[in-house]
């Protein structure tokens, strides 16, 4: 069971909770990136690697038991923050197609390169499966 966290008198956020508390097994996904189940990436578009990320840690945690409502935190990193809020609109049509209305915790960032050099974004998840 998943409890969101929201201090009162805070304005309530949008697209992620400022917490999470959680029973059960957890599940740490690594972070994944816009390719596909063979190492491939098939677009260079942003918001299209974001859809795929978010279908590459699906299917991680599916792996684990897992499903999209069990996560409890996500950490988001870009290589371009005005390509992210350039975005937002179809960034967000893909996580409510791949993740749903499920909100987590999270946070975001633009950081100076990820490992594979096509790679615009890069997810790392954790989720815990109620006992």
């Amino acid at each position: 069971m998943h409890t969101i966290l929201q201090p009162e008198g805070w304005a309530k956020p949008i697209g992620y909770a400022n917490g999470v508390a959680a029973t059960g097994r957890t599940l740490f996904v690594g972070g994944q990136i816009g390719w596909n189940e063979r190492c491939e990436f098939e677009t260079d578009d942003f918001v299209e690697q974001v859809h795929q990320t978010l279908k590459n840690v699906v299917a991680v945690l599916a792996a684990g038991g897992g499903e999209p409502h069990h996560i409890t935190t996500m950490t988001w990193y870009f290589t371009d923050k005005q390509e992210y809020l350039g975005n937002l609109r179809g960034i967000g049509q893909a996580y409510r197609d791949t993740i749903g209305r499920h909100y987590p915790a999270m946070a975001a960032m633009q950081v100076v390169a990820l490992v594979e050099d096509r790679a615009k974004i890069e997810i790392q998840a954790t989720a815990v499966i109620p006992a």
